[in-house]
């Protein structure tokens, strides 16, 4: 068992349109399948992901995140490469919380492709006092954009696909039979 490290700052920078300034990971394993973690607090499946700091790049925040959330340092990881901008999702009116400020309406993300150059027994979930998953299964690249709860589909899906050229150089990996070409179209610009 690791020795637990403190969490990052619960500070929240939420730029001026409302967006919580953030990064995701989607991190590649030797066989092309990527990670997938089960969510502890709500039992459901997503990439890791968090805030950005005050005072903190995207890439550093991103370093402390994959840190924090998987166990895993620098060392343990190549950087493939980032999305050119920010990705916006918006929250549902369900999840907005409406008593605090700045007012929170979604995310505005930095995504980081990553080729995990460790094994599985590099990644730990208890380097926090309040770990982010329980539990985690390698999935095939674009089986994500389809299972992540609904309101984050459409940034995983611009995500994965500005992330596929970085990671794969030498060809994507093949989107799902079945699915319909709009779910890994183009990306539209917000």
């Amino acid at each position: 068992m690791n020795q637990a490290v403190p969490t990052s700052d619960e500070t929240q920078i939420i730029d001026e349109d409302g967006y919580r300034l953030n990064v995701g990971i989607v991190l590649i394993n030797d066989s092309n399948k990527v990670f997938w973690g089960r969510s502890v607090s709500r039992r459901f499946w997503q990439f890791p992901q968090g805030g950005v700091s005050p005072g903190e790049t995207s890439e550093q925040a991103m370093f402390r995140e994959l840190r924090e959330e998987v166990g895993l340092k620098a060392e343990h990881v190549d950087l493939m490469g980032c999305t050119e901008r920010w990705l916006h999702y918006d929250l549902p009116e369900r999840y907005i919380r409406r008593h605090q400020t700045p007012l929170c309406i979604g995310q505005k993300q930095r995504w980081y492709g990553l080729r995990l150059t460790a094994g599985d027994e590099a990644l730990c979930f208890d380097t926090t006092d309040k770990p982010e998953f329980d539990s985690y299964r390698w999935i095939d690249y674009w089986q994500p954009a389809a299972e992540v709860v609904s309101f984050k589909r459409g940034v995983y899906r611009k995500a994965l696909n500005e992330l596929a050229r970085h990671c794969f150089p030498h060809g994507m990996p093949r989107k799902p039979d079945g699915m319909r070409r709009s779910q890994f179209g183009p990306a539209r610009r917000r």
